[in-house]
C-alpha cells in the first residue's frame, strides 16, 4: 500500500505505536536527515501532495522550519517598509518641476484669495459675510481677471438668485425649500460663442461658526486661478467653460439645485468637475464619477498632472455608509434638462414633430480628505492648507477643465456613455483605467486559471489526492474559524469598552487601536492554526502544510473575487489582484520550495512577490482610516465607534494575514509571536479601561476636538384651541459622538445625566430644533434650563388659510418670516394621512422615524414664506386632532445668534472642545378636521 493512500486514521494510529516504540532520544544526525529528505513532487506546480503529508514531526519538534524571531522580524520589517513607502507616497503633493511659467497655475494667488475669504469669518447662507462680503471680494477679482483676459475670450458674469424646492433621500430624507439665496456664475467661452460648456463648481458658504478654508475656500480660490490663467490663455477654446461660485451648499446642496434647474446656461452644461472637501489639505481624491464616466475618466487619465482617483472610494460612497453627500448628487440626479428637438435619425416621425430629449450630465467629483478632525470646526483655516496641497489641486483642475474645453468629446459626450470604468492611480504617478466589462472578462479568465492550478491537485487519481482534498478543506474550515472566533474575539473588546465609557481611546492615538484591536485579531488567527498544527496536522511536513494554506488563501481571494465581479462591483479589480501576484509568485518559487524548503532565497522571492498586492493593500488600508477615524468622531451616540474601527481593522487584519498563514506552519513555533502579541494587547487592554488614554487633544499643530452642538431655545405648545399649553426656554445640547457628556461633567457639573432630555412623545422629532433630521443618529441629549431666549427679529409663524376640498381633505395655508435658516415639521396623527403639499415635487416625502421635515433657508431678502399642506381624514375624527405641526427658527448669523448666557456656557468648556453655538425658537401647533 503506498503512503499517498493510506488513512488518516490508520496513519496517526500507526505513526503513534512508532512514537511509542522510538527510543526517547533520537541522534541529532537523523533527525535531520529525516527532515532533509526530499519531497516527491507530483504533478509539477500541484506537487508535494504525494509523501510531504506523511512526513512524521512529533509535537514540539523543532524540526527544521523557519526560525521564528526571524520569520516574525522579517514579516514585520516588511509591512513596516512597505507603510513607510506609502506614507511616502502620500506626502509627495506635487512632482517637482518648473514653476511660474506663463500659463501655469500659480498657488500664490490662490492663497491670496484663500486668506482673504477666509478672513471675513463664518459665510452662512443669508449672513452680511456671505452675501455681501464674499460677493463682493468675488466680483471684485472676476473684474480684474476680466482686464486681463485675452481676446480671444469671452466672460460673461451673472448674479443668479433662484428660489425652488425638491426633496432628497440623504439622512433618511427630507424636502428643502431656498428663496433668493446667490449664485456667482462666470462663462469664459470663444469669442464668438460655444454651444456646449463644461461646469466648474466649489461653494462659498460654510457651516456656523467655522471659517471654512477646506469645505471649500481653497476650491473658490483654486477656481478663480483657473479661470485667470485659462482667460489670459493665448490658445483659443473650443467649448464654454462655467464657473459656478455657489453660496448655498451647506444648506444641503441648494445653491447648485437652483443653478442646474433655474439657469439660463445649464442646458448648455455636458459635464461638470465637483470640487469639495471632507478634510483639510493633503491630495484631492477622485472619489466619485458618472453616472456612465468612461469618457470622463479618461479626460482626466489624459490630463491630470498629479492623478489620485480611485473607483473603491466611489462605490464605498455611493453605498452610503458614509454620512454625507455634495453637489455632484445635484447635477447627476436634476441635471437632466429637457431639450427639444426634432428626431431625423432612426425613427420616422411627422415633420416639424417635437420630442423631450433629456441632455445627460457627467461629473467628476473630487474632495481632500486628510485630517478630517478639525473639518467643520473653527480650526479650519488657511495656514492649516499646505501650498502643495492648492498647487496639486490647480495643476488637476486646469489640466482637465482645459482638455475638456478643446477636446471634441465635450459636444457628443452622450456617445461615449456606455457604462462604468474601473480606474485607480498607482501612488499618484498615473492612472489605470479599463471598462468594467473588460474587467469583468480579465476577472473571470483570472478565475479560470486559479481552477486550473486547484484542479491539478484536487482532480489527480484518488490514491494521491484524497488527503490532499481532505486536508484543503479542514484546512478551510480552520481558516474561517480562524478569521471569525478574531472578529468575535475584538468585538466582545470593543463592547466592553464601549460598555465601561472609554470609547474613542484612539481616537487621538491611532496606533492604541492596532495595539489593542489589531493586535488581539492577529493573536487569535495564530492561536487557532497553531492549534490546527499541533494536535490536527501533527504528522504533515512543513512544506506541505505551507503548501496547502497557500491554496486556502488563493482559494479564499478566489471566492470574493467571484462574488465581486458577479455583483458587478469595479472594485473587484483589487481581488484580481491578490489573487494574479501570488499565483505568478507561487509558481516561480514552487521549485525552490519544494527541494529546499523554507530558506533564505524563497523568503526574498515569496515576499518580493507579494509586493504589489501589499503596498496597493496598505495604500487603500490608509485611506479607509483616514477617511473613516475622524467620522467616528462625529457620527452620533447610537452608533460604537469601537465596534465599527475594531470591525474594520480585524477585516484588515484577515485581508492582510491572508497569504502569512503559511509561515505559521513554516516556522518552528509560535509561542514567543504569541506572547508578545498577548502582552502588547493585555497591556494596552489595561491602560484603555484607566482612562490613560485621553480621546481628544487641542494640540494646535493637530486638534482633535470634541463636538459640541449649544443651542439657547425657547419652545411654545399650543393645544388643538390654539392656547399655549407649555412654554420652557434652555440650553439643548448635542456631543456628536458616543461618549456624550462623560468628559464634559468633570469641567461643567451642571451638565449630567440629571438633565439627560427626555423626548416628547406627542410632538414631531421629540420636540426640538433639529437643524437637520439626523434624530436617530443621535438620541442622547441634555437640556440645562436657561432664560428665555431674546430676540431682535423674532420670528413669526401663523396659519393664513383653513379651507375643505372637494375631495374631502383640509388644506392647511402657513406664513412664516423669520432668520434665514428654519426647519419645519409636520406630524399627522392616527386616522389621518399627509396627502400633499406645496413643497418638494408636490408628494411629501417622510423623514427617518415617519415625520416629516422641510429645511428652509433664504438670502438676505426674502418675501415671507407661504406654503400648504393637504391632510386627508381616513378614519373617524380623533379627539387630539388630525395634524400637529412645528417650525424651529435658527439664529446663525447677526446680532441674535449670541446671548449672554450661551456665551458664559461657553466659556467653562475645556479647549480640547469645540462647542458650536446659536438660538433657537420654536413653535408647536395643533389642527383638527372643524
Amino acid at each position: 500500500m503506498e503512503r499517498g493512500s493510506e488513512s488518516a486514521a490508520v496513519r496517526r494510529h500507526r505513526v503513534g505505536a512508532e512514537r511509542r516504540e522510538r527510543p526517547a532520544f533520537q541522534p541529532r544526525p537523523e533527525r535531520e536527515a529525516l527532515a532533509q529528505e526530499p519531497l516527491e513532487d507530483a504533478g509539477g506546480s500541484g506537487g508535494g501532495v504525494g509523501s510531504g503529508r506523511t512526513r512524521k514531526r512529533s509535537a514540539g519538534d523543532p524540526g527544521t522550519g523557519l526560525s521564528e524571531a526571524r520569520a516574525a522580524l522579517w514579516l514585520a520589517l516588511y509591512l513596516l517598509a512597505l507603510r513607510a513607502l506609502v506614507q511616502l507616497s502620500l506626502q509627495q503633493l506635487v512632482l517637482r518641476g518648473a514653476a511660474g511659467l506663463h500659463g501655469d497655475f500659480d498657488a500664490r494667488r490662490a492663497r491670496d484669495s484663500l486668506e482673504h475669504i477666509t478672513s471675513i469669518g463664518p459665510r452662512t447662507t443669508g449672513s452680511t459675510e456671505n452675501e455681501i462680503l464674499t460677493v463682493h471680494y468675488l466680483l471684485e477679482q472676476i473684474k480684474l481677471i476680466e482686464i486681463q483676459s485675452s481676446s480671444l475670450h469671452k466672460i460673461s458674469v451673472d448674479i443668479q438668485r433662484p428660489t425652488g424646492s425638491f426633496s432628497i433621500d440623504f439622512l433618511g430624507g427630507f424636502t428643502s425649500y431656498y428663496d433668493n439665496i446667490t449664485n456667482v456664475v462666470v462663462k469664459l467661452e470663444p469669442r464668438d460663442g460655444a454651444q456646449h460648456a463644461v461646469l466648474a463648481n466649489c461653494h462659498f458658504d460654510s457651516v456656523a461658526n467655522s471659517p471654512g478654508a477646506s469645505d471649500d475656500a481653497v476650491s473658490c480660490s483654486v477656481m478663480l486661478e483657473v479661470l485667470r490663467v485659462l482667460s489670459t490663455s493665448s490658445e483659443a477654446l473650443r467649448h464654454a467653460v462655467v464657473f459656478l461660485f455657489n453660496g448655498a451648499e451647506e444648506n444641503v446642496l441648494q445653491a447648485s439645485h437652483g443653478f442646474i434647474t433655474q439657469h439660463h446656461w445649464a442646458s448648455s452644461i455636458r459635464a461638470f468637475i465637483n470640487l469639495e472637501a471632507a478634510g483639510v489639505g493633503g491630495k484631492e481624491l477622485v472619489f466619485q464619477t458618472g453616472p456612465e464616466n468612461p469618457w470622463l475618466v479618461q479626460a482626466y487619465v489624459s490630463a491630470a498632472k498629479h492623478p489620485f482617483a480611485s473607483v473603491v472610494a466611489q462605490e464605498v460612497f455611493q453605498s452610503g455608509i458614509i454620512p454625507s453627500d455634495t453637489d455632484f448628487r445635484i447635477y447627476r440626479d436634476f441635471g437632466n434638462i429637457p431639450e427639444y428637438i426634432v428626431l431625423l435619425h432612426n425613427v420616422t416621425v411627422e415633420w416639424g414633430k417635437t420630442v423631450q430629449h433629456f441632455i445627460p450630465k457627467d461629473g467628476i467629483d473630487l474632495a481632500f480628505i486628510e485630517n478630517g478632525y478639525i473639518y467643520h470646526t473653527k480650526y479650519d483655516t488657511a495656514d492649516r492648507i499646505l501650498s502643495d496641497s492648492i498647487q496639486r489641486a490647480g495643476d488637476n483642475i486646469l489640466a482637465v477643465l482645459k482638455y475638456l474645453a478643446t477636446s471634441d468629446m465635450l459636444a457628443s459626450s452622450s456617445e461615449y456613455r456606455h457604462g462604468n470604468m474601473v480606474f485607480f492611480d498607482v501612488f499618484g504617478l498615473f492612472v489605470i483605467a479599463y471598462p468594467s466589462r473588460i474587467g469583468s472578462v480579465i476577472n473571470y479568465m483570472v478565475v479560470v486559471a486559479v481552477v486550473l492550478y486547484l484542479s491539478k491537485k484536487l482532480m489527480q487519481p484518488k490514491h494521491k489526492t484524497i488527503n490532499y482534498m481532505k486536508d484543503f478543506l479542514c484546512g478551510l474550515a480552520i481558516t474561517l474559524i480562524s478569521w471569525f472566533t478574531s472578529l468575535v474575539t475584538v468585538l466582545i473588546i470593543a463592547v466592553f469598552i464601549s460598555l465601561i465609557g472609554q470609547s474613542l481611546s484612539w481616537y487621538n492615538h491611532f496606533y492604541v487601536s492596532v495595539c489593542l484591536y489589531g493586535a488581539a485579531a492577529v493573536g487569535k488567527i495564530i492561536f487557532i492554526h497553531t492549534l490546527a498544527k499541533r494536535f490536527y496536522y501533527v504528522n504533515a511536513s512543513d512544506q506541505y502544510l505551507g503548501e496547502v494554506f497557500f491554496d486556502i488563501s488563493l482559494f479564499v481571494h478566489c471566492g470574493f473575487l467571484i462574488i465581486l465581479t458577479y455583483q458587478g462591483f469595479c472594485s473587484a479589480f483589487i481581488s484580481a489582484v491578490w489573487v494574479v501576484f501570488p499565483l505568478l509568485t507561487k509558481l516561480c518559487v514552487h521549485k525552490d520550495f519544494m527541494q529546499h524548503g523554507a530558506q533564505g532565497k524563497f523568503i526574498a522571492i515569496y515576499l518580493l512577490g507579494m509586493f504589489i498586492p501589499y503596498i496597493y493593500g496598505l495604500y487603500l488600508i490608509w485611506a479607509v482610516f483616514e477617511m473613516f477615524t475622524p467620522i467616528l468622531g462625529r457620527s452620533g451616540t447610537e452608533i460604537p465607534p469601537d465596534v465599527v474601527l475594531a470591525s474594520i481593522l480585524a477585516g484588515c487584519i484577515m485581508i492582510l494575514s491572508s497569504y502569512f498563514i503559511n509561515f505559521i506552519y513554516l516556522a518552528r513555533s509560535t509561542k514567543k509571536t504569541m506572547l508578545t502579541l498577548i502582552l502588547i494587547c493585555t497591556v494596552t487592554f489595561l491602560l484603555v479601561c484607566s482612562g490613560f488614554f485621553f480621546p481628544y487633544s487641542s494640540n494646535p499643530a493637530n486638534p482633535k476636538p470634541k463636538r459640541v452642538f449649544l443651542q439657547h431655545m425657547t419652545r411654545t405648545f399650543h393645544n388643538l384651541e390654539g392656547n399655549i399649553v407649555k412654554r420652557d426656554s434652555g440650553i439643548w445640547i448635542n456631543g456628536f459622538d458616543y461618549t456624550g457628556m462623560s468628559h464634559i461633567t468633570p469641567h461643567i457639573p451642571e451638565i449630567n445625566d440629571t438633565i439627560r432630555a427626555h423626548c416628547e412623545e406627542n410632538a414631531p422629532l421629540c420636540g426640538f430644533p433639529w437643524y437637520l433630521p439626523v434624530h436617530f443618529l443621535i438620541r442622547k441629549n441634555w437640556y440645562l434650563p436657561a432664560p428665555e431666549v431674546s430676540l431682535r427679529n423674532p420670528a413669526h409663524f401663523r396659519l393664513i388659510a383653513k379651507e375643505q376640498t372637494p375631495w374631502d381633505s383640509i388644506k392647511l395655508t402657513f406664513e412664516a418670516t423669520g432668520p434665514s435658516h428654519m426647519s419645519f415639521y409636520v406630524r399627522t396623527h392616527k386616522g389621518s394621512t399627509l396627502s400633499q403639499w406645496s413643497l418638494g415635487n408636490g408628494t411629501p416625502v417622510t423623514s427617518k422615524g415617519g415625520d416629516y421635515f422641510v429645511f428652509y433657508s433664504h438670502g438676505l431678502q426674502a418675501s415671507p414664506w407661504q406654503f400648504w399642506i393637504e391632510v386627508q381624514q381616513v378614519s373617524e375624527e380623533q379627539s387630539q386632532g388630525m395634524v400637529t405641526v412645528a417650525i424651529a427658527a435658527h439664529y446663525f448669523s447677526g446680532d441674535d445668534k449670541r446671548s449672554s448666557y450661551l456665551d458664559a456656557l461657553k466659556e467653562k468648556f475645556p479647549d480640547w472642545t469645540f462647542p458650536s453655538a446659536w438660538k433657537d425658537q420654536m413653535a408647536y401647533l395643533v389642527f383638527s378636521v372643524s
